[in-house]
């Protein structure tokens, strides 16, 4: 088995635990982590399909990608952060 099918498995892997956990979770933050867990594992695997062999260089618009996906990624857990939060907040308001 070749170390790119072994990074690339994992990388799915990783995906599908997240796409299973934002699907069946009921928790509002542990399904932004698994969402998460999703644009990691995607991530991973465009990293994985733009490796080459060492004489030839790298492909850098799934690179491109990836960085750009992280800082997504940060800015969406943030703001969905933000929103549970205000959630929260409200219930508990109401509640009272």
């Amino acid at each position: 088995m070749s170390t790119g099918l072994i990074f690339g498995l994992t990388g799915l892997g990783v995906f599908v635990v997240g796409l299973c956990g934002a699907l069946v979770l009921v928790d509002p933050l542990r399904r932004v982590l698994a969402l998460k867990l999703c644009s990691v594992g995607a991530g991973f695997m465009l990293v994985v399909a733009a490796w080459k062999a060492p004489p030839e260089a790298p492909d850098p618009v799934p690179h491109a990608l990836v960085i750009t996906g992280i800082v997504v990624m940060i800015s969406a857990t943030a703001v969905a952060l933000a929103l549970i939060r205000r959630l929260h907040t409200l219930e508990h308001e109401h509640h009272d």
